[in-house]
Protein backbone atom coordinates (compact mmCIF):
# COMPACT_ATOMS: atom_id res chain seq x y z
CA UNK A 1 0.00 0.00 0.00
CA UNK A 2 1.44 3.44 -0.86
CA UNK A 3 2.29 6.19 1.64
CA UNK A 4 0.86 9.07 -0.55
CA UNK A 5 -2.56 9.46 -0.70
CA UNK A 6 -4.67 10.41 -3.45
CA UNK A 7 -7.37 13.17 -3.35
CA UNK A 8 -10.91 12.01 -3.27
CA UNK A 9 -12.60 12.98 -6.59
CA UNK A 10 -14.73 11.64 -8.90
CA UNK A 11 -11.43 11.57 -11.10
CA UNK A 12 -9.62 9.55 -9.35
CA UNK A 13 -12.14 6.79 -8.74
CA UNK A 14 -11.92 6.62 -12.70
CA UNK A 15 -8.35 6.35 -12.73
CA UNK A 16 -8.82 3.42 -10.35
CA UNK A 17 -11.72 1.91 -13.00
CA UNK A 18 -8.89 2.69 -16.33
CA UNK A 19 -6.16 1.04 -14.19
CA UNK A 20 -4.59 -1.90 -16.68
CA UNK A 21 -4.73 -4.72 -13.81
CA UNK A 22 -6.86 -5.31 -10.57
CA UNK A 23 -3.76 -5.02 -8.47
CA UNK A 24 -3.27 -1.15 -9.91
CA UNK A 25 -6.93 -0.60 -9.43
CA UNK A 26 -6.61 -1.55 -5.45
CA UNK A 27 -3.77 -0.32 -4.90
CA UNK A 28 -5.47 3.29 -6.31
CA UNK A 29 -8.61 2.91 -4.49
CA UNK A 30 -6.59 1.99 -0.60
CA UNK A 31 -4.64 5.62 -1.64
CA UNK A 32 -8.29 7.24 -1.78
CA UNK A 33 -9.18 6.12 1.37
CA UNK A 34 -6.30 7.30 3.19
CA UNK A 35 -7.17 10.96 2.23
CA UNK A 36 -8.00 12.32 5.39
CA UNK A 37 -10.47 14.76 4.03
CA UNK A 38 -13.92 14.40 5.88
CA UNK A 39 -15.83 17.06 3.71
CA UNK A 40 -19.38 15.59 2.24
CA UNK A 41 -18.10 15.37 -1.00
CA UNK A 42 -15.14 13.78 0.14
CA UNK A 43 -17.27 10.57 1.96
CA UNK A 44 -19.33 10.35 -0.70
CA UNK A 45 -16.51 9.44 -3.17
CA UNK A 46 -14.99 7.33 0.01
CA UNK A 47 -18.16 5.20 -0.17
CA UNK A 48 -17.97 4.79 -3.99
CA UNK A 49 -14.44 3.79 -3.48
CA UNK A 50 -15.11 1.21 -0.88
CA UNK A 51 -17.81 -0.25 -2.94
CA UNK A 52 -15.47 -0.70 -5.87
CA UNK A 53 -12.97 -1.74 -3.52
CA UNK A 54 -14.99 -4.43 -2.04
CA UNK A 55 -15.97 -5.99 -5.36
CA UNK A 56 -12.31 -5.66 -6.80
CA UNK A 57 -11.45 -7.71 -3.83
CA UNK A 58 -13.76 -10.23 -4.20
CA UNK A 59 -13.15 -10.83 -8.14
CA UNK A 60 -9.60 -11.61 -7.01
CA UNK A 61 -10.52 -13.94 -3.83
CA UNK A 62 -8.61 -12.02 -1.26
CA UNK A 63 -11.10 -12.67 1.54
CA UNK A 64 -8.38 -11.76 4.41
CA UNK A 65 -8.20 -8.29 2.46
CA UNK A 66 -11.42 -7.90 2.82
CA UNK A 67 -12.05 -8.85 6.57
CA UNK A 68 -8.87 -6.11 7.41
CA UNK A 69 -10.51 -3.39 4.89
CA UNK A 70 -13.49 -4.06 7.58
CA UNK A 71 -11.24 -3.41 10.48
CA UNK A 72 -9.47 -0.40 8.87
CA UNK A 73 -12.85 1.44 8.21
CA UNK A 74 -14.14 1.67 11.59
CA UNK A 75 -12.46 5.53 11.98
CA UNK A 76 -14.11 6.48 8.59
CA UNK A 77 -17.91 4.71 10.53
CA UNK A 78 -17.39 7.37 12.80
CA UNK A 79 -18.11 10.23 10.06
CA UNK A 80 -20.91 8.58 8.50
CA UNK A 81 -24.83 8.02 9.11
CA UNK A 82 -25.40 4.57 11.11
CA UNK A 83 -27.62 3.47 8.26
CA UNK A 84 -24.93 4.16 5.60
CA UNK A 85 -21.99 2.25 8.10
CA UNK A 86 -24.39 -0.80 8.07
CA UNK A 87 -24.84 -0.71 3.93
CA UNK A 88 -21.30 -0.93 3.87
CA UNK A 89 -20.70 -3.46 6.73
CA UNK A 90 -22.94 -5.77 5.32
CA UNK A 91 -22.05 -5.13 1.39
CA UNK A 92 -18.45 -6.38 2.24
CA UNK A 93 -19.97 -9.36 4.57
CA UNK A 94 -21.82 -10.17 1.57
CA UNK A 95 -18.66 -10.43 -0.69
CA UNK A 96 -16.36 -12.10 1.87
CA UNK A 97 -19.53 -14.76 1.58
CA UNK A 98 -19.22 -14.84 -2.30
CA UNK A 99 -15.78 -16.29 -2.27
CA UNK A 100 -15.69 -20.02 -1.66
CA UNK A 101 -14.90 -21.89 1.05
CA UNK A 102 -15.06 -18.89 3.79
CA UNK A 103 -17.28 -20.01 6.13
CA UNK A 104 -14.88 -20.09 8.60
CA UNK A 105 -14.06 -16.86 8.13
CA UNK A 106 -17.37 -15.10 7.50
CA UNK A 107 -18.08 -16.73 11.51
CA UNK A 108 -14.86 -15.26 12.83
CA UNK A 109 -15.85 -11.68 10.93
CA UNK A 110 -18.80 -11.67 12.41
CA UNK A 111 -18.52 -12.47 15.54
CA UNK A 112 -15.72 -9.23 15.83
CA UNK A 113 -18.43 -7.12 14.39
CA UNK A 114 -20.83 -8.20 16.93
CA UNK A 115 -18.01 -6.79 19.60
CA UNK A 116 -17.48 -3.93 17.55
CA UNK A 117 -20.89 -3.04 17.31
CA UNK A 118 -21.87 -3.64 20.66
CA UNK A 119 -18.89 -1.34 22.08
CA UNK A 120 -20.57 1.43 19.41
CA UNK A 121 -24.06 0.68 21.21
CA UNK A 122 -25.21 -0.29 17.33
CA UNK A 123 -27.96 -2.21 17.87
CA UNK A 124 -29.61 -2.29 14.81
CA UNK A 125 -26.85 -3.17 12.61
CA UNK A 126 -25.51 -5.94 15.61
CA UNK A 127 -29.03 -7.61 14.82
CA UNK A 128 -29.01 -8.35 11.33
CA UNK A 129 -24.63 -9.20 11.98
CA UNK A 130 -26.16 -11.35 14.73
CA UNK A 131 -29.02 -12.93 12.52
CA UNK A 132 -25.98 -13.98 9.69
CA UNK A 133 -23.92 -15.37 12.20
CA UNK A 134 -26.79 -17.55 13.36
CA UNK A 135 -27.11 -18.70 9.53
CA UNK A 136 -23.22 -19.38 9.48
CA UNK A 137 -23.40 -21.58 12.43
CA UNK A 138 -26.43 -23.44 11.52
CA UNK A 139 -24.54 -24.24 8.01
CA UNK A 140 -21.91 -25.41 10.08
CA UNK A 141 -23.84 -27.35 12.34
CA UNK A 142 -23.35 -25.37 15.46
CA UNK A 143 -26.93 -26.23 15.98
CA UNK A 144 -26.66 -25.46 20.28
CA UNK A 145 -24.86 -22.35 19.44
CA UNK A 146 -27.27 -20.84 16.69
CA UNK A 147 -30.59 -21.62 19.37
CA UNK A 148 -28.58 -19.93 21.66
CA UNK A 149 -27.91 -16.81 19.51
CA UNK A 150 -31.40 -16.82 18.23
CA UNK A 151 -33.26 -16.92 21.55
CA UNK A 152 -31.79 -13.76 22.77
CA UNK A 153 -32.07 -12.36 19.20
CA UNK A 154 -35.68 -13.04 18.85
CA UNK A 155 -36.81 -11.30 22.30
CA UNK A 156 -34.85 -8.74 21.46
CA UNK A 157 -36.21 -7.79 18.11
CA UNK A 158 -40.32 -8.76 19.64
CA UNK A 159 -39.57 -5.72 21.60
CA UNK A 160 -38.02 -3.35 18.99
CA UNK A 161 -41.22 -4.42 16.88
CA UNK A 162 -38.87 -4.58 13.62
CA UNK A 163 -40.97 -7.17 11.48
CA UNK A 164 -38.86 -7.32 8.51
CA UNK A 165 -35.83 -8.22 10.72
CA UNK A 166 -38.40 -10.90 12.78
CA UNK A 167 -39.23 -12.62 9.54
CA UNK A 168 -35.84 -13.80 8.88
CA UNK A 169 -34.90 -14.71 12.26
CA UNK A 170 -37.80 -16.78 12.61
CA UNK A 171 -37.56 -17.74 9.44
CA UNK A 172 -34.09 -18.92 10.55
CA UNK A 173 -35.54 -20.75 13.47
CA UNK A 174 -37.70 -22.86 11.61
CA UNK A 175 -34.98 -24.01 9.79
CA UNK A 176 -32.70 -24.53 12.68
CA UNK A 177 -35.11 -26.74 14.34
CA UNK A 178 -36.22 -28.45 11.59
CA UNK A 179 -32.39 -29.62 11.32
CA UNK A 180 -32.85 -31.06 14.42
CA UNK A 181 -35.73 -33.22 13.36
CA UNK A 182 -38.10 -30.67 15.92
CA UNK A 183 -40.88 -30.79 13.54
CA UNK A 184 -43.41 -28.79 15.49
CA UNK A 185 -40.97 -26.08 16.68
CA UNK A 186 -40.34 -25.67 13.06
CA UNK A 187 -43.75 -25.15 12.67
CA UNK A 188 -44.40 -22.84 15.45
CA UNK A 189 -41.57 -21.09 14.44
CA UNK A 190 -43.00 -20.64 10.95
CA UNK A 191 -46.24 -19.62 11.67
CA UNK A 192 -44.46 -16.74 13.56
CA UNK A 193 -42.77 -15.71 10.25
CA UNK A 194 -46.32 -15.94 8.27
CA UNK A 195 -48.42 -13.77 11.55
CA UNK A 196 -44.90 -10.71 11.38
CA UNK A 197 -44.97 -10.72 7.10
CA UNK A 198 -48.91 -10.42 7.11
CA UNK A 199 -48.24 -7.20 8.79
CA UNK A 200 -45.92 -5.85 6.68
CA UNK A 201 -44.66 -5.80 3.19
CA UNK A 202 -42.42 -8.48 2.44
CA UNK A 203 -40.31 -8.62 -0.58
CA UNK A 204 -40.75 -11.47 -3.64
CA UNK A 205 -37.53 -13.16 -2.53
CA UNK A 206 -38.36 -13.53 1.45
CA UNK A 207 -42.28 -14.18 0.27
CA UNK A 208 -40.54 -17.18 -1.65
CA UNK A 209 -38.42 -18.42 1.07
CA UNK A 210 -41.12 -18.71 3.38
CA UNK A 211 -43.33 -20.87 0.72
CA UNK A 212 -40.22 -22.82 0.51
CA UNK A 213 -40.10 -23.84 3.83
CA UNK A 214 -44.06 -24.37 4.28
CA UNK A 215 -43.30 -27.03 1.70
CA UNK A 216 -40.91 -28.52 2.92
CA UNK A 217 -42.30 -28.80 6.49
CA UNK A 218 -45.62 -30.48 4.46
CA UNK A 219 -43.58 -32.39 2.42
CA UNK A 220 -41.98 -34.28 6.21
CA UNK A 221 -45.86 -34.93 6.92
CA UNK A 222 -46.37 -36.58 3.73
CA UNK A 223 -48.68 -34.22 2.88
CA UNK A 224 -47.39 -33.71 -1.12
CA UNK A 225 -50.07 -31.97 -2.40
CA UNK A 226 -50.24 -29.33 -0.35
CA UNK A 227 -46.21 -29.19 -0.16
CA UNK A 228 -46.40 -29.49 -4.40
CA UNK A 229 -48.59 -25.79 -4.42
CA UNK A 230 -46.20 -24.06 -1.90
CA UNK A 231 -42.90 -25.20 -4.10
CA UNK A 232 -45.01 -23.88 -6.75
CA UNK A 233 -45.61 -20.67 -5.39
CA UNK A 234 -41.35 -20.42 -3.99
CA UNK A 235 -40.65 -21.79 -7.57
CA UNK A 236 -42.78 -18.37 -9.85
CA UNK A 237 -41.20 -15.86 -7.44
CA UNK A 238 -37.48 -17.21 -7.76
CA UNK A 239 -38.51 -17.85 -11.08
CA UNK A 240 -39.24 -14.01 -11.75
CA UNK A 241 -36.31 -12.89 -9.72
CA UNK A 242 -33.81 -15.35 -11.86
CA UNK A 243 -32.86 -16.68 -8.25
CA UNK A 244 -30.80 -20.02 -8.20
CA UNK A 245 -33.03 -21.11 -5.71
CA UNK A 246 -35.93 -21.61 -8.10
CA UNK A 247 -34.21 -25.29 -9.43
CA UNK A 248 -34.64 -26.48 -6.18
CA UNK A 249 -38.12 -25.25 -5.75
CA UNK A 250 -38.73 -27.37 -9.37
CA UNK A 251 -36.92 -29.99 -7.99
CA UNK A 252 -38.95 -30.38 -4.66
CA UNK A 253 -42.06 -30.09 -6.99
CA UNK A 254 -40.77 -32.78 -9.13
CA UNK A 255 -40.46 -35.12 -5.60
CA UNK A 256 -43.79 -34.70 -4.64
CA UNK A 257 -45.18 -35.62 -7.80
CA UNK A 258 -43.03 -38.97 -7.50
CA UNK A 259 -44.57 -39.68 -3.85
CA UNK A 260 -48.00 -39.72 -5.21
CA UNK A 261 -47.44 -41.66 -7.85
CA UNK A 262 -47.70 -39.32 -10.61
CA UNK A 263 -44.35 -39.62 -11.94
CA UNK A 264 -45.80 -39.54 -15.70
CA UNK A 265 -46.03 -36.09 -15.38
CA UNK A 266 -42.73 -35.40 -14.03
CA UNK A 267 -41.71 -35.36 -18.01
CA UNK A 268 -44.47 -32.58 -18.38
CA UNK A 269 -43.44 -30.59 -15.73
CA UNK A 270 -39.61 -30.40 -17.30
CA UNK A 271 -40.68 -29.80 -20.93
CA UNK A 272 -42.81 -26.95 -20.08
CA UNK A 273 -41.75 -23.21 -20.77
CA UNK A 274 -40.51 -22.23 -17.03
CA UNK A 275 -38.79 -26.26 -16.61
CA UNK A 276 -36.74 -25.72 -20.21
CA UNK A 277 -34.67 -22.77 -18.88
CA UNK A 278 -33.45 -25.53 -15.79
CA UNK A 279 -32.41 -28.69 -17.59
CA UNK A 280 -29.30 -29.78 -16.20
CA UNK A 281 -28.41 -32.54 -13.62
CA UNK A 282 -30.74 -31.55 -11.09
CA UNK A 283 -33.78 -32.11 -13.53
CA UNK A 284 -32.39 -35.37 -15.16
CA UNK A 285 -31.90 -36.58 -11.35
CA UNK A 286 -35.13 -36.41 -10.79
CA UNK A 287 -36.79 -37.69 -14.08
CA UNK A 288 -34.36 -41.18 -13.54
CA UNK A 289 -35.90 -41.23 -10.12
CA UNK A 290 -39.25 -41.01 -12.37
CA UNK A 291 -38.83 -43.44 -14.84
CA UNK A 292 -37.72 -45.82 -12.19
CA UNK A 293 -40.96 -45.76 -10.29
CA UNK A 294 -42.67 -45.82 -12.90
CA UNK A 295 -40.67 -49.32 -14.06
CA UNK A 296 -41.18 -50.34 -10.43
CA UNK A 297 -37.91 -51.10 -10.90
CA UNK A 298 -35.51 -51.23 -8.05
CA UNK A 299 -32.27 -51.45 -10.13
CA UNK A 300 -32.99 -48.68 -12.39
CA UNK A 301 -33.91 -46.51 -8.79
CA UNK A 302 -29.92 -48.30 -7.69
CA UNK A 303 -28.38 -46.85 -10.68
CA UNK A 304 -30.36 -43.39 -10.41
CA UNK A 305 -29.04 -42.86 -6.96
CA UNK A 306 -25.37 -43.83 -7.80
CA UNK A 307 -25.23 -41.70 -11.70
CA UNK A 308 -26.72 -38.41 -9.61
CA UNK A 309 -25.51 -38.72 -5.78
CA UNK A 310 -24.52 -35.01 -5.53
CA UNK A 311 -28.13 -34.09 -6.53
CA UNK A 312 -29.86 -36.72 -4.77
CA UNK A 313 -28.07 -38.21 -1.77
CA UNK A 314 -26.39 -34.84 -0.66
CA UNK A 315 -29.04 -32.97 -1.10
CA UNK A 316 -31.35 -34.05 2.55
CA UNK A 317 -34.69 -33.41 1.64
CA UNK A 318 -34.74 -35.60 -1.35
CA UNK A 319 -32.55 -38.04 0.15
CA UNK A 320 -35.09 -38.50 3.00
CA UNK A 321 -38.01 -39.04 0.97
CA UNK A 322 -36.43 -41.04 -1.67
CA UNK A 323 -35.24 -43.37 1.06
CA UNK A 324 -38.63 -43.84 1.90
CA UNK A 325 -39.79 -44.44 -1.61
CA UNK A 326 -36.76 -46.68 -2.27
CA UNK A 327 -37.96 -48.40 1.14
CA UNK A 328 -42.04 -48.80 -0.64
CA UNK A 329 -40.89 -49.98 -3.55
CA UNK A 330 -38.50 -52.53 -1.68
CA UNK A 331 -41.05 -54.04 0.15
CA UNK A 332 -44.12 -54.09 -2.89
CA UNK A 333 -41.43 -55.94 -5.04
CA UNK A 334 -40.63 -58.59 -2.00
CA UNK A 335 -44.42 -59.22 -1.10
CA UNK A 336 -45.26 -59.89 -4.89
CA UNK A 337 -42.57 -62.00 -5.41
CA UNK A 338 -42.77 -64.20 -2.38
CA UNK A 339 -46.58 -64.70 -2.71
CA UNK A 340 -46.85 -67.32 -4.70
CA UNK A 341 -44.62 -69.48 -2.59
CA UNK A 342 -44.89 -71.38 0.91
CA UNK A 343 -41.24 -71.91 0.87
CA UNK A 344 -38.49 -70.11 -1.14
CA UNK A 345 -34.59 -69.99 -1.07
CA UNK A 346 -33.72 -66.10 -0.47
CA UNK A 347 -30.79 -66.66 -3.36
CA UNK A 348 -34.11 -66.85 -5.87
CA UNK A 349 -35.47 -63.91 -4.26
CA UNK A 350 -32.53 -61.98 -4.46
CA UNK A 351 -31.55 -62.79 -8.27
CA UNK A 352 -35.26 -62.50 -9.31
CA UNK A 353 -35.22 -58.81 -7.41
CA UNK A 354 -31.61 -58.09 -9.04
CA UNK A 355 -30.03 -57.03 -5.36
CA UNK A 356 -27.63 -58.52 -3.03
CA UNK A 357 -28.62 -61.41 -1.06
CA UNK A 358 -27.54 -59.96 2.24
CA UNK A 359 -29.35 -56.81 1.24
CA UNK A 360 -32.79 -59.16 0.17
CA UNK A 361 -32.41 -61.07 3.87
CA UNK A 362 -32.12 -57.57 6.20
CA UNK A 363 -35.29 -56.33 4.56
CA UNK A 364 -37.13 -59.67 4.76
CA UNK A 365 -36.21 -59.79 8.81
CA UNK A 366 -37.51 -56.20 9.12
CA UNK A 367 -40.52 -56.88 7.39
CA UNK A 368 -41.37 -59.82 9.10
CA UNK A 369 -40.82 -57.88 12.64
CA UNK A 370 -42.71 -55.06 11.35
CA UNK A 371 -45.90 -57.75 10.58
CA UNK A 372 -45.41 -56.98 6.95
CA UNK A 373 -46.03 -60.78 6.16
CA UNK A 374 -45.73 -63.88 8.56
CA UNK A 375 -42.85 -65.98 8.15
CA UNK A 376 -39.83 -67.18 9.14
CA UNK A 377 -35.88 -67.01 8.04
CA UNK A 378 -34.32 -70.53 8.06
CA UNK A 379 -31.08 -69.03 7.87
CA UNK A 380 -29.45 -72.59 7.85
CA UNK A 381 -30.71 -73.61 4.46
CA UNK A 382 -30.93 -70.33 3.46
CA UNK A 383 -34.54 -70.34 2.89
CA UNK A 384 -37.77 -68.18 3.69
CA UNK A 385 -40.58 -69.97 4.92
CA UNK A 386 -44.26 -67.91 4.73
CA UNK A 387 -46.94 -68.96 6.68
CA UNK A 388 -50.42 -68.81 6.25
CA UNK A 389 -52.61 -65.82 7.51
CA UNK A 390 -53.82 -67.16 10.46
CA UNK A 391 -57.42 -67.14 10.33
CA UNK A 392 -59.21 -65.81 13.36
CA UNK A 393 -61.95 -67.67 15.18
CA UNK A 394 -64.72 -65.83 15.65
CA UNK A 395 -66.08 -67.42 18.27
CA UNK A 396 -63.95 -65.86 20.63
CA UNK A 397 -65.41 -62.51 20.18
CA UNK A 398 -68.75 -63.44 20.12
CA UNK A 399 -68.55 -65.04 23.24
CA UNK A 400 -67.23 -62.08 25.17
CA UNK A 401 -69.53 -59.53 23.92
CA UNK A 402 -72.45 -62.27 24.92
CA UNK A 403 -70.97 -61.96 28.40
CA UNK A 404 -70.97 -58.48 27.99
CA UNK A 405 -74.28 -58.19 26.84
CA UNK A 406 -75.13 -60.55 29.84
CA UNK A 407 -73.68 -58.43 32.26
CA UNK A 408 -75.53 -55.28 31.13
CA UNK A 409 -78.85 -57.25 31.58
CA UNK A 410 -77.73 -58.23 35.25
CA UNK A 411 -76.49 -54.97 36.17
CA UNK A 412 -79.99 -53.44 34.77
CA UNK A 413 -82.15 -56.20 37.02
CA UNK A 414 -80.27 -55.25 39.61
CA UNK A 415 -80.78 -51.70 39.33
CA UNK A 416 -84.97 -52.34 38.82
CA UNK A 417 -84.94 -54.81 42.12
CA UNK A 418 -83.04 -52.20 44.79
CA UNK A 419 -85.87 -49.94 43.51
CA UNK A 420 -88.74 -52.14 43.92
CA UNK A 421 -86.96 -53.13 47.70
CA UNK A 422 -87.01 -49.56 48.44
Amino acid sequence: MSVSYLPATTDSVAQALEATTPAESISILYRILENPSSSSEALRIKEQAITNLSDLLRQENRAEDLRSLLTQLRPFFSLIPKAKTAKIVRGIIDAVAKIPGTTDLQISLCKEMVQWTRSEKRTFLRQRVEARLAALLMETREYSEALNLLSGLIKEVRRLDDKLLLVDINLLESKLHFSLRNLPKAKAALTSARTAANAIYVPPAQQGTIDLQSGILHAEEKDYKTAYSYFFEAFEAFNALEDPRAIFSLKYMLLCKIMVSQADDVAGVITSKAGLQYVGPDLDAMKAVADAHSKRSLKLFEKALRDFKAQLEEDPIVHRHLSSLYDTLLEQNLCRLIEPYSRVEILHIAELIELPVDHVEKKLSQMILDKKFAGTLDQGAGCLVIFDDPKTDSLYPATLETITNIGKVVDSLYVRSAKIMA
